[in-house]
């Protein structure tokens, strides 16, 4: 599927948010892993949601999805034996999670994803894979032996010591969801911990399921073997991640009032900082109930760059290399590396794309330099990461001429009304099965 963006004169209308993407991974795998029957709200689930739902189904929870609630029948950590191979589509997170929970069992488990999942760069999971050997797997090997699926899995994880790197949470994030339910305690030593409000998330989950963990500066983390998990009542927020490219285009586009729905500024979401930032750089913001009531953005015609510390924003990359794009100054991100460990090297993908509209980019291991560029029109490779495709979609909208994006089924993934909230708001935006020419 492609998606054809022309110039957006103006963008005016109300939105809801779809439910957050990293919340409804984590509602499935605690509904499988908890005594009894869990219920989770998910508004517009995305569909990394769904392949979580055949997952978790497949290690013998019984999962039943109305419109908006989903209820979950869960083993109690007594998992079944998947009678085929687990197929996480292109969920990531979901990825490294199928991992350590498969551990659980004593029993070969192959774990594999899409071709995005199979091939890209951004799927390493060998320290994973590492760490669940130390902790008392049999096996848990990549097939053709480069850390990426399809990926060989057998436990039983019993507990233990063992070390994770701090660039990539989504390593950290399985062991800490599976070890509290292990034979035997389990301490993980974590250097420089990166994407920290993706853990905080995590251990929120493990205690509204009444688990129990402790760390010491989300540097060493200290689990008891033996628990067990405790069924769960919750409403999903909404995704602060797919919310930025709505505000973001509320900034770009020239005449622009658009008011969110469905968010709450005190979730632990760590992309909710995304307020903070588009007001440095001059955004007309109001946020009413702590954006249970609505958040409104309004169009100002301009931005200042500003230095913005990534560390612990991966995801927020693409939208704000177009940010600095279009904004006064030079727009610095810092902190980038955890970025090149997502769908794509988020950094060197988005750098090209931008380029071949025109934008001006410097590009260090560890820091990316935005200056003001007009763009133009281009045919972009979404790589087949949503991110990239929503960023580059935004950049459409500012651009002269015509931007045609490949891949554009991916935006699914994360925000499955994108195509739609931006089409009720006035956005010069076409979705197509087929192109036959770039710019035709």
């Amino acid at each position: 599927m492609w998606l054809i963006v022309r110039k957006t004169e103006r963008l005016l209308g109300e939105v809801k948010i779809p439910a957050s993407k990293s919340h409804s991974v984590r509602a499935n795998f605690f509904g499988l892993l908890a005594d009894g029957v869990s219920e989770a709200t998910i508004h517009d689930a995305c569909a990394d949601a769904y392949s979580m739902a055949k997952v978790v189904t497949h290690l013998g929870a019984k999962v039943h999805i109305g419109k908006d609630k989903w209820v979950f029948e869960g083993t109690g950590g007594n998992l079944k034996v998947p009678y085929d191979v687990l197929d996480v589509g292109n969920s990531g997170t979901g990825l490294f999670i199928t991992y350590a929970v498969s551990a659980l069992l004593d029993s070969y488990v192959v774990v594999t994803g899409d071709e995005q999942i199979r091939y890209k760069p951004g799927r390493y999971g060998q320290p994973l894979l590492n760490a669940l050997k130390d902790l008392g797997a049999k096996a848990a090997f990549s097939v053709r032996g480069d850390g990426k699926p399809p990926v060989v899995i057998r436990g039983v994880v019993k507990g233990g010591k063992t070390m994770i790197p701090g660039i990539n949470s989504q390593w950290l994030t399985p062991l800490l969801i599976t070890m509290p339910l292990a034979e035997k305690d389990t301490e993980i030593y974590v250097p420089s911990l990166h994407e920290r409000p993706y853990i905080e998330m995590t251990l929120q989950w493990v205690r509204r399921v009444r688990g129990k963990i402790e760390h010491e500066d989300y540097e060493r983390f200290y689990i008891s073997g033996g628990q067990r998990y405790r069924p769960y009542r919750f409403t999903v927020p909404g995704d602060w991640e797919s919310a930025c490219f709505v505000l973001a285009a509320g900034v770009l586009v020239e005449d622009a009032e658009i008011t969110l729905y469905g968010l709450d500024i005190r979730d632990v979401q760590g992309d909710k900082v995304v307020v903070n930032i588009l007001k440095e750089m001059g955004a007309d913001i109001t946020i009413k109930n702590y954006g249970l009531d609505g958040i409104t953005i309004r169009s100002t015609g301009k931005l200042e760059g500003i230095e913005v510390d990534c560390k612990h924003l991966p995801d927020a990359i693409p939208y704000l290399a177009v940010l600095g794009t279009f904004a006064k100054g030079k727009t610095v991100l810092k902190n980038i590396a955890p970025s090149r460990f997502k769908e794509t090297d988020r950094p060197a993908v988005v750098k090209k794309e931008l380029e071949k509209m025109g934008a001006k980019i410097e590009l260090k291991e560890d820091e990316m330099v935005i200056y003001p560029s007009k763009l133009h029109g281009a045919w972009i490779d979404g790589h087949m990461d949503h991110r990239i495709i929503m960023a580059t979609a935004l950049a459409g909208m500012i651009a002269d001429g015509v931007t045609v994006i490949s891949d554009a089924e991916y935006y699914k993934k994360s925000f499955p009304t994108f195509y739609e909230v931006f089409k009720s708001l006035g956005a010069n935006i076409l979705e197509v099965q087929e192109v036959r020419s770039p710019l035709g």
